[in-house]
């Protein structure tokens, strides 16, 4: 076993290098952006990368924080918990012990029962919360300080301007540019720029709130030490349950989705069992959760790394995780140097990457049944809250649904003529028909003129609803009346 986890390692551990350089300005990214301890996002990492990336039987996939969640956290720690993180940390704990409910009771389909307009609409509507949460730290302005710290302003800019040169231009130049990832070059920058501020080589300033800070540990030991751990006396709180459970619903989407896109892109094409998935991502919730860690789930940034720069099996995943360990114990006091802006501006990409122009022209350009269902969503998103946006969302889908339902429910040959002069209708209905389609089956046969010979023809019936066989019986006794004759076949 260990010779065959350690059998691509000339492959695994260069790829392994370059998740973590992506991943160590994601997971405080997502942490910032969550209103969490940025701590948090390091914890959450590293369970993601060790124990989901030895319990999940994705050989490429990578789990970490998700950008996904964070306007759930945010909302959870600052307004349903009153700014209570070691309540959130239960809900974290609970979705952890609902997804392993949902694994063993082999649930991995739920992710099929969400129209795919609804998704992208729900990871558009998460993209633009994140930019607009982010534009403050991008800016320097809080709560408190209304006026635009210039030099805040000033890194945001070059890291933007640099992140997108990197993603539109230099990772198309040279492969170098793909192995030294962007968002890690932007931190080194913003690191490099508030030592000369501090030096006072450049004339501008950080507050101590507009800089990562992160616990410095003396030694391995202490850095244990730092843990924050769960508040087990708000069992009796019904929040933490609701909050669990969302937690655990919107999680295992964004990994059965995540599990599915890594899939494809999988040169080996290796299936991921989500059942398996979900009970990995339980077990790494529980256990995030219990450390003091941000909710975990799959994630397609570091996923596809981790498949482009040449990983073969899960042993880059968990080095990964040990790579973020190593940095948290050892490199902590430069980590508290990565100004909040250098963040804030790859926290910006990620919201634009989510939330893209061209995503919004795609959707349109399907029609109304894909961009009516996706624009709502991100609308009700954006006013309300995820629940609400994504439940608005397959509300509208479901309208579209019934609407196929109510005008494909029936097909109606030409008009002729039979022997004896009448009008002959020859009404066929459709392999699936339910009582939805009572309305448009009514009306269909009501237009037909008195003296007329119907055939109802049910040949191509898979299933039928009673509802609609008793309107027919119903519609042979009263077209008797109109000198109508009804002739039905398979019914």
């Amino acid at each position: 076993m260990r010779g065959h986890l350690f059998k691509e390692l000339k492959n695994d551990l260069p790829a392994s290098i370059v998740v973590f350089f992506v991943a160590l300005p994601l997971c405080l990214g997502i942490a910032l952006a969550s209103g969490a301890p940025l701590f948090s996002g390091i914890i959450a990492g590293i369970v993601g990368g060790i124990i989901v990336g030895a319990a999940s039987g994705s050989s490429l996939g990578v789990s970490g924080p998700a950008a996904g969640l964070a306007v759930i956290v945010l909302t959870a720690i600052t307004t349903t918990f009153n700014g209570s993180y070691e309540t959130f940390l239960l809900a974290v704990v609970l979705s952890g012990l609902f997804q392993l409910i949902l694994g063993f009771a082999k649930a991995g389909f739920i992710g099929y029962f969400f129209p795919s307009s609804v998704i992208k609409g729900m990871l558009a509507g998460i993209g633009v919360l994140i930019i607009v949460k982010q534009i403050p730290h991008a800016l320097g302005t809080s709560a408190t300080q209304a006026a635009i710290t210039y030099g805040a302003a000033l890194i945001s800019l070059i890291s933007l301007s640099l992140l997108i040169l990197w993603d539109k231009v230099l990772t198309k130049k040279h492969k170098i540019f793909q192995l030294i990832q962007g968002p890690i070059v932007v931190v080194g920058l913003g690191i490099v720029f508030n030592y000369l501020f501090q030096k006072g080589i450049l004339n501008f300033t950080l507050s101590e709130n507009q800089i990562v800070k992160l616990p410095v540990p003396e030694n391995f030991m202490a850095f244990f030490s730092q843990f924050t751990f769960p508040n087990f006396s708000a069992f009796a709180n019904p929040d933490v349950y609701k909050v669990g459970f969302v937690i655990a619903i919107i999680g295992s989407l964004e990994t059965l989705l995540s599990v599915e896109a890594t899939d494809k892109m999988d040169p080996r094409k290796n299936i991921t069992l989500p059942n398996r998935e979900l009970k990995a991502q339980g077990l790494g919730n529980i256990i995030s959760g219990l450390l003091g860690g941000l909710p975990i789930t799959q994630v397609i940034v570091r996923s596809s790394a981790n498949i482009a720069f040449g990983a073969k099996t899960k042993l880059s995943t968990i080095l990964h995780g040990f790579l973020l360990l190593v940095s948290a114990v050892t490199i902590a006091s430069t980590l508290n140097m990565i100004p909040l802006a250098s963040l804030a501006a790859v926290l910006l990409m990620v919201g634009y990457k989510l939330a893209k122009p061209s995503l919004v022209k795609e959707m349109y350009q399907l029609g109304w049944e894909q961009f009516g269902p996706f624009a709502v969503t991100i609308i009700a998103i954006v006013a309300t809250d995820l629940l609400k946006g994504i439940s608005a969302g397959i509300v509208v889908s479901l309208f579209f649904t019934l609407r196929n339902a109510f005008l494909n429910s029936y097909t109606m040959k030409d008009i002729t003529t039979n022997e004896n002069g009448h009008e002959l209708h020859h009404l066929h209905l459709a392999e699936e028909v339910t009582f939805f389609n009572k309305p448009s089956i009514l009306k269909a046969l009501n237009a037909i003129p008195e003296r007329s010979h119907v055939i109802i023809d049910g040949r191509n019936i898979k299933a039928i609803d009673y509802d609609v066989v008793e309107l027919i019986k119903d519609y042979k006794i009263n077209a008797k009346t109109k000198g109508i004759s009804v002739e039905t076949i398979n019914l």
